[in-house]
């Protein structure tokens, strides 16, 4: 098989190629792709557990450790005693991170408007139904 025909050597390639667009955006603003998905939902859901955000953005706790340390020492977020339970704390974004918000999507949208650009209204909808598929497939037991 030729990697142009392989859907995973495709999907990984096509990965690392938006991650690179979006690094070159956001990494300016103090920001890595890494950190992006940990943003991105805690502007969802600000002050959550790190199992919550492990959880959310399907990372693992070793993974989601060090990125939030990296986040903490880069004064993107605060850990905060959890109200309930003195054995977790609870995530926050800093006034850094909610400054940095709609910069950060726009910079996210365009690289997804330059990944899908000559695609109509129509493929860009199917392609991402298709997607979602071939997800919910590698998640689902076979």
């Amino acid at each position: 098989m030729q990697r142009d025909q392989s859907l995973g050597y495709v999907v990984n390639h096509l990965a690392r190629l938006m991650a690179g667009a979006l690094h070159d955006r956001i990494a300016p603003k103090g920001v890595v792709p890494g950190q992006f998905a940990q943003l991105l939902a805690l502007y969802e859901r600000d002050g959550v557990t790190q199992q919550e955000l492990c959880e959310i953005v399907q990372v693992e706790q070793p993974t989601m450790a060090n990125t939030l340390a990296r986040m903490e020492r880069d004064g993107l977020i605060v850990r905060r005693p959890h109200p309930d339970d003195g054995r977790k704390q609870l995530i926050h974004l800093t006034k850094k991170a909610r400054s940095l918000e709609a910069t950060l999507i726009e910079s996210a949208q365009e690289v997804n408007a330059n990944a899908t650009a000559g695609l109509s209204e129509a493929d860009r909808a199917r392609l991402m139904t298709l997607l979602a598929k071939v997800r919910t497939n590698l998640k689902e037991p076979s």
